[in-house]
C-alpha cells in the first residue's frame, strides 16, 4: 500500500514510528511491540536508521518482518549520512525487492562526535537531492520527507527553511512529516506558509506526549522545538511525581492531536521513542473520536 493513497483519499493516517535496537534481545522485544499494534490497524510504522545511520541493516530487517509477517503497513527511513550513491542505491533496491513501498527520506543528523553533517564523498549533500534519486530509481515508491514547524535548527530563518522545503518537494516528495511540536499554533502558521509558497502535498503531524521533565528538555534543544510556558508550568510543578507528569504529558498530546484533525491535519504521526504505551492509549482515544465523527456524519436513513 502506499502511504499517499490514503492521505489522497482524504483519510487523516494514524502512525507510530520506532528505531532498532542494536542487539538482538531488544530487536526481539520491539518487534513484538509492533506485533501487539496489529489489533489497532495503524495505517504505517516507520522505522529510522538510528543515530548518524547506524543499524541500516537492522532497519531493513525489521521493516521486512513488518511487512511480511505482521501485516502492517511499514515505512523505512533512509538517510545520507554515512553512506556513497552506491551505499543508498543497495539499500534502496534491497528494499523494494522485498516489498516495501514506502520510504521517508531524510539528510540525517551527524554522527555522535560530528558537531555537523558532513556529506559522505559521493554521496548526497541535501535531503532534495536523496529525493531526486529515489524518485529516479523508482518512481514508483512512496517518499515521504520531513519538515520544521519552527524552522530547522541550521536554517538562518523560516523563509530559507521554506525555500528548502519546496525544493524538496518539488524533488518528488509525496507527503511530508513534520518535526514535533507542542504548540498547534506553530503547526498552522506553517502549514499556511507553505500553501502560500506552492507546497501542496499533506502534512501529517508529528507527535511526542511529555513523559519527562529531563528527557523532553533535551529532545527540545536537539531538534529547535519550544515548548508552551502553560505547558511547561504544569509539568515542572509534579515533575518529581513520574506518574502526574505522564498524564500532564498525555492529555496535553490528546488535546494537540483532536484539534489538529478538527483542523485538516492530514495525520498524526507518534514519535514514540520505542515506548508504546502512552502513544497507543492516545491512539485508541483519537480512533474512537474519529469513528464516533464519521458515524454522525453519515447519511441517516429517512424515517417511515
Amino acid at each position: 500500500m502506499h502511504i499517499r493513497d490514503q492521505l489522497a483519499a482524504g483519510q487523516p493516517t494514524l502512525s507510530f514510528e520506532f528505531f532498532p535496537p542494536k542487539d538482538d534481545i531488544g530487536f526481539w522485544d520491539l518487534y513484538k511491540t509492533i506485533e501487539s499494534l496489529k489489533p489497532l490497524s495503524p495505517t504505517y510504522v516507520s522505522v529510522t536508521y538510528g543515530a548518524g545511520g547506524a543499524t541500516r541493516r537492522k532497519t531493513i530487517d525489521l521493516v521486512t518482518r513488518i511487512k511480511s509477517d505482521v501485516g502492517i503497513e511499514p515505512m523505512a527511513h533512509l538517510t545520507c549520512v554515512g553512506a556513497d550513491r552506491e551505499e543508498v542505491t543497495r539499500t534502496l533496491d534491497e528494499l523494494k525487492g522485498k516489498g516495501i513501498e514506502n520510504v521517508l527520506a531524510l539528510r540525517g543528523d551527524p554522527p555522535e562526535g560530528q558537531a555537523k553533517f558532513e556529506p559522505t564523498a559521493g554521496g548526497f549533500r541535501f535531503a532534495n537531492e536523496l529525493v531526486e534519486y529515489v524518485r529516479q530509481r523508482h518512481r514508483d515508491l512512496c517518499i515521504a520527507a520531513a519538515c520544521y514547524p519552527e524552522g530547522h535548527p541550521e536554517s538562518p530563518n523560516r523563509q530559507v527553511d521554506l525555500e528548502n522545503l519546496k525544493r524538496k518537494v518539488e524533488a518528488g516528495v509525496d507527503f511530508l512529516i513534520t518535526q514535533l511540536f507542542f504548540d498547534n499554533a506553530d503547526f498552522f502558521a506553517f502549514r499556511d506558509r507553505a500553501a502560500r509558497s506552492g507546497v501542496r502535498v499533506p502534512i501529517v503531524a508529528g507527535i511526542m506526549p511529555v513523559l519527562s521533565v529531563r528527557q523532553i528538555k533535551r529532545f527540545t534543544q536537539m531538534c529547535g522545538a519550544s515548548i508552551p510556558k502553560d505547558l511547561m508550568r504544569r509539568i515542572e510543578s509534579v515533575e518529581d511525581d513520574a506518574e502526574s507528569v505522564r498524564h500532564v504529558g498525555m492529555y496535553h498530546a490528546t488535546q494537540q492531536c483532536l484539534e489538529l484533525l478538527e483542523q485538516g491535519a492530514a495525520g498524526i504521526h507518534f514519535y514514540t521513542l520505542n515506548r508504546s504505551t502512552a502513544t497507543r492509549a492516545i491512539y485508541q482515544f483519537i480512533r474512537a473520536e474519529l469513528q464516533a465523527a464519521r458515524a454522525r456524519s453519515a447519511p441517516q436513513p429517512a424515517a417511515t
